[in-house]
């Protein structure tokens, strides 16, 4: 079992106009307000082996198998942690939630699950479930899934109970889509950031409203391409921790971004992160039942 020291990132906020870009990964300029922020970077290894909380655990899925997860949320309790997420293996959809414990290992004692939710999945290139819950009883609330097809059709489900997914609609027009990660989820729209092949980095603004209608405005227009995965996480208020992982060369590069403005949205390079990023899969992890994204 190995202990990473680079999957938490630590980010102090400081304002976006009043200085210039940091030279290091220890400052960033994501909204101009006083907070830290953190990205817990997850990642599922070629074993099977699922980490990104400073252990990694062993045996969580077949050697080989995973192709694409959604965030994973852990809770933590007295004798260890709770974990579930939403993965493609090979061409089905599963939900798996499994526990460990203070030292990292699968805890027998704990509830051990991977429920197959459905085939068909053989042609989709990403995959992400926004959980948006208010704190005050009786607000709304939902579970809305999302996956990208290499034809470029962006679909949309309704998930409820974690295994019953029930399509809501379908936009296409996503071709160029390299990779795509959630920085937003309200009440009334999710947003994604998207990079291209062509470079150009984009956000995808999606009204939960049906007919599915998503709102697409670049941010960038050139040098994003080199990207396989971006992976975001909350920075500040309004902000985002911005982590592009580039798997031909197993380097990743870290981004503070402000509030999503279209192009005339701030984005403040950090630099490289210590550390080979040679896993086949990585995701975002989010702490149970407190995980706001307001980056747009």
């Amino acid at each position: 079992m190995k202990r990473w020291s680079f999957v938490t990132v630590v980010v102090g906020v400081i304002a976006a106009a009043a200085v210039p870009a940091p030279a290091s990964a220890t400052d960033a300029a994501a909204d101009g307000s006083a907070a830290t922020c953190r990205m817990r970077l997850g990642y599922v290894t070629s074993d099977g082996a699922q980490g990104g909380w400073g252990l990694e655990t062993p045996r969580v899925f077949e050697p080989g198998s995973v192709r694409l997860s959604t965030t994973f949320s852990d809770a933590h309790y007295n004798t260890g942690t709770s974990m579930e997420g939403w993965v493609v293996k090979g061409d089905s959809l599963y939900w798996r939630t499994y526990s460990t414990d203070l030292d990292g290992w699968i805890d027998p004692q704990q509830p051990d699950y991977t429920l197959r939710i459905g085939g068909g999945w053989t042609n989709y290139t990403a995959l992400e479930v926004a959980q948006y819950r208010e704190s005050s009883a009786g607000k709304p609330s939902h579970t809305i899934a999302y996956a990208l097809r290499n034809d470029g059709t962006l679909f949309r489900w309704s998930v409820a109970g974690d295994t019953a997914w029930r399509r809501t609609g379908s936009a296409t027009g996503f071709v160029a889509v390299k990779s795509m990660t959630l920085i937003s989820k309200t009440r009334t729209y999710d947003t994604f950031l998207a990079n291209t092949r062509g470079g150009a980095l984009y956000t995808i603004h999606i009204p939960v409203t049906s007919p599915m209608k998503p709102i697409v405005r670049p941010v960038r227009t050139r040098t994003w391409q080199g990207f396989e995965q971006l992976v975001a996480s909350k920075c500040g208020q309004y902000g985002t921790i911005l982590i592009g992982i580039d798997k031909d060369t197993k380097s990743a590069y870290q981004y503070a971004v402000g509030h999503a403005n279209g192009t005339a949205t701030v984005i403040q390079s950090l630099g490289k992160i210590q550390g080979t990023f040679d896993d086949p899969v990585y995701h975002r992890w989010a702490e149970a039942g407190d995980d706001p994204l307001n980056g747009e």
